[in-house]
């Protein structure tokens, strides 16, 4: 509704928007196997951690998989989440010099819930350490099925309740079903104080309407699209996720060293993964402002000069929550296995974990950091009658540490867990610290006024364009190949070690270097090192010098009948152009690699193109 009085111009709105989706969780159930020649082992070879015995494809010939696995049940799951909105917005008139924009937005952003209460969660706070688990000499949960048995049944076990599944067990200590038992429907508890005000002016500084001030500053709020929810869609104990260790190809219900057959009553309990969401959940907010000056440049051009910039507050990120003290994870790194951290206790992996009974566990947050700030200036107009012209500079540095991925987006997992996402703060994926940009129309007169027909229409009205682009390189995240700590937490990622100053060469066999080391992860040690010392996103790509170029003309034989004539070249100096994002495999970042800092690609080279169109 809109309702202007006098020099308010007021503007008030309203939404309810439901929004109900189904679909089915991400799980696998038609099941992986895995071969790695450990039933091809040559008597006497020793593996080691550079050295492997056995041949993985002679074990699928014969019909032997080490392992395999299948998830038992794939739900529908029926996702809903509301979306109310108000705000009221006045734009005032002050007088004739000075307009301000004064508003304010509601957003109310309850999660996303499953309507049928088939999600569940992991909640630290209901972890019973009197609960934990406790583990067979195989290393799966102590239940019944145990072999050699177990004096007692693991506590925090339950036989589940769906007739599909069989009478399958799962250890639940700490799990949350959404809408029972008091554990809110989404899982988290909801975000309804969002209140997002604007502000903003246009002050007209000598009152010739040549010189304009403006400013303004926002806040915004994001849901986050219901993916967290989606990926937790196989936790338990909706869904059973067993391995199975020594199993026959044509039949992984049927084990190999017993030849018995395997069912969901006798199967294994082993610790699961989950993939949840910090119950304290706030919504994500952006803090937009901006400040500037544009000036009148002669009668038909502008010049503008401005401050851009943002701040992001509790950004999205996944972090690893189930994992070994830290002093003792450069024992497994270096052991180079899951079965003992070399103490003299002897643990095995799953039983050095916080929350002993799970495998893998992650939680989505919302609490990293993210900001922009720029410079922006340009240019546009008509220069002089012919011309016609745009011109920009930005200077820009954009941070933040939830693009650990490359892809930009929301849920990425933040490579320390130990440290969470400020480990990874620094360069965005989408910093460019430079960029300049230009493109023109230019009329070409010659023949534009000549006394012969012919002249003028054939050789005459030709105009010429071109867009010209340079930009700072992106910025690169280097990785380790190998055993790393990333091997033994999953969803976490290494970075390596730097000893002095990054140099640039430039060159395609080398376009980066320095003393890159990957981390000691020292056995028995503080384990500090495990995640490399290099900050996140600190090399430089090469960067972009672009022009392309066109040239067009109109000829009108008759009054109907036209015929468009174009030319284009795309890049047209033939500039040699390196692609340097990492993630496109523009470079190999991964220290260890055999072409470690070479280019691996560049963009296009010169490329023409000739176009008729006729128009009748």
């Amino acid at each position: 509704m809109s309702w202007t009085k006098g020099a308010h111009q007021l503007k008030f709105g309203f939404s309810w928007a439901l929004y109900k989706k189904i679909q089915d969780a991400f799980a696998n159930t038609e099941g992986n196997f895995k071969f790695d020649g450990s039933f091809t082992n040559p008597a006497g070879c020793v593996p080691s951690p550079t050295t492997s015995c056995g041949f993985d494809f002679a074990d699928y010939l014969m019909g032997f998989a080490q392992q395999y696995t299948e998830d038992g049940v794939k739900i529908s799951g029926h996702w809903n989440n509301i979306s109310p909105a108000l705000y009221v917005q006045d734009n005032w008139r002050v007088n004739s010099r000075l307009t301000l924009n004064l508003g304010l937005r509601w957003d109310g952003i309850p999660h996303t819930y499953e309507a049928s209460h088939l999600s569940s969660n992991f909640y630290p706070n209901l972890y019973k350490t009197a609960n934990a688990a406790t583990f067979d000499a195989n290393g799966n949960i102590c239940s019944v099925n145990s072999v050699p048995a177990c004096s007692a049944v693991s506590p925090g076990l339950v036989t589940s309740s769906n007739p599909a599944l069989g009478g399958y067990q799962f250890y639940l200590n700490g799990i949350g079903v959404g809408g029972v038992n008091g554990i809110p429907k989404g899982l988290v508890n909801d975000s309804w104080k969002n209140f997002g005000p604007r502000l903003g002016f246009a002050y007209d500084l000598t009152g010739q309407a040549k010189t304009v001030v403006r400013g303004g500053f926002g806040m915004t709020y994001e849901r986050i699209q219901g993916n967290d929810m989606y990926n937790g869609a196989v936790n338990p104990p909706g869904d059973p996720n067993p391995t199975l260790n020594g199993v026959s190809l044509d039949n992984p219900g049927t084990t190999l060293s017993t030849g018995n057959t395997i069912t969901a009553a006798n199967l294994p309990v082993l610790p699961l993964g989950v993939t949840g969401i910090n119950v304290h959940y706030p919504t994500p907010v952006s803090f937009q402002y901006s400040m500037g000056v544009q000036q009148a440049v002669g009668t038909h051009a502008v010049l503008n000069i401005s401050y851009v910039g943002s701040q992001g507050r509790r950004e999205n990120y996944y972090q690893a929550i189930n994992l070994p003290p830290l002093a003792d994870l450069g024992n497994f790194v270096n052991t180079k296995a899951h079965t003992s951290d070399g103490t003299p206790t002897g643990k095995t992996f799953a039983e050095d974990l916080t929350y002993l009974g799970y495998g893998n566990m992650r939680l989505a947050f919302n609490g990293a950091n993210a900001s922009y700030n720029s410079l922006q200036t340009s240019l546009t107009g008509t220069i002089k009658r012919d011309l016609h012209l745009q011109v920009s500079y930005t200077l820009a540095k954009a941070m933040d540490a939830t693009t650990a991925s490359g892809s930009g987006g929301d849920l990425q997992n933040a490579a320390n867990p130990y440290q969470g996402w400020r480990y990874d703060w620094g360069p965005s994926v989408y910093d460019r610290r430079n960029v300049f940009f230009a493109n023109f129309v230019y009329d070409l007169p010659a023949f534009r006024n000549a006394t012969s027909r012919a002249l003028r229409a054939g050789l005459g009205g030709w105009q010429l364009s071109a867009i010209v682009s340079e930009s700072s390189g992106a910025p690169i995240n280097l990785g380790v190949s190998g055993t790393t700590a990333a091997s033994y937490i999953s969803n976490s990622g290494t970075r390596p070690d730097v000893a002095g100053s990054i140099s640039y060469p430039k060159t395609a066999a080398q376009w980066f270097s320095g003393t890159f080391t990957a981390p000691t992860c020292a056995a028995g040690g503080p384990g500090t090192d495990c995640y490399g010392n290099l900050g996140f996103d600190a090399v430089r790509g090469p960067g972009r010098n672009n022009f392309d170029l066109a040239l067009n003309k109109a000829f009108a034989f008759t009054e109907r009948f036209h015929v468009d004539f174009r030319a284009e070249a795309f890049n047209a100096f033939n500039h040699t152009q390196f692609e340097g994002n990492s993630n496109s495999g523009g470079i190999s970042t991964n220290v260890g690699a055999g072409d470690f800092g070479q280019v691996k690609n560049a963009y296009d080279g010169r490329q023409f193109e000739l176009a008729l169109k006729f128009i009748f």
